[in-house]
């Protein structure tokens, strides 16, 4: 029997009891909102989505749905310090089209990295991380130079496992460890510059989204057919997408290029 919008707003009502939180649907929309009585801060979720889901997967599905939205709302909820965190925090690659504020219309805090991407940072909480905005940062008295120096240093501590793959003469090695910050490796230097000095040909890397980044050592022009069709499909992927577009890496330069089949990169 089919699942209707009544019959999953149900199981959600039994899923999101808690007296803190105020649970409403809007029929209208298909939407149904998880959200603190005192903030009125929350979670919308959309139901014809969790419906599709429960289909293919059963009660999983609404057992992954109650865990992702519960901590996403513990975390609306809690005050966060910095002090004595140091280790835990660590900066993470978004799209230049990213979010420069929260919902609540705090800013967050980044800094410009390429054409292509920022760099914003976040205190990691175990199972997942919130980003610090510019009041978290006020308060705690911290400046933004200092909250980066720490955010880098602690990314260069995170373990660089790559698997290797020879495609046409060309080395492609992907790290992909899914403890949130594969991308971030982007901005470890020191593995760049190895990569670089080890590299046959030319040096590009990509950050297609959050959960891999792919350096390539390009020795012939297939080479660059060849990552920018491997970049666009990880990009149309990913969970959260950051950009089809790969970049040289060059006098410790990253330059995006647009690369047209056949051809060399257009910069």
């Amino acid at each position: 029997m089919k699942m209707t919008t009544l019959k999953m707003k149900k199981k959600l009502d039994e899923l999101f009891i808690n007296e803190a939180w105020r649970v409403s649907f809007l029929r209208d929309k298909d939407i149904y909102r998880v959200e603190w009585k005192d903030t009125k801060q929350g979670v919308s979720i959309q139901i014809p989505n969790v419906i599709t889901k429960y289909e293919q997967r059963g009660n999983k599905a609404l057992d992954e749905l109650q865990f992702h939205v519960s901590e996403s709302l513990k975390m609306m909820h809690e005050e966060h310090e910095l002090d004595g965190k140091e280790k835990n925090i660590f900066p993470v690659i978004r799209a230049t089209s990213f979010p420069k504020k929260t919902k609540a219309g705090i800013k967050l805090v980044y800094s410009e990295h390429t054409a292509e991407t920022n760099i914003y940072y976040a205190l990691d909480l175990g199972t997942t991380y919130q980003l610090i905005d510019e009041k978290m940062l006020e308060e705690q008295g911290w400046t933004k130079e200092r909250l980066r120096e720490i955010s880098i240093f602690n990314l260069r501590s995170l373990d660089i496992d790559s698997k290797k793959d020879t495609v046409a003469g060309n080395d492609y090695y992907f790290i992909a460890t899914q403890d949130g910050y594969d991308a971030s490796r982007i901005l470890n230097e020191s593995y760049l510059e190895e990569m670089k000095a080890n590299a046959l040909g030319e040096l590009v890397v990509a950050v297609p989204h959050q959960d891999v980044l792919i350096v390539a050592d390009i020795q012939n022009e297939t080479g660059y057919d060849i990552i920018a069709q491997m970049n666009m499909k990880f990009f149309a992927e990913g969970r959260v997408p950051i950009t089809s577009l790969p970049f040289v890496y060059d006098n410790k330069h990253l330059e995006p290029i647009f690369i047209l089949a056949k051809n060399k990169p257009k910069k």
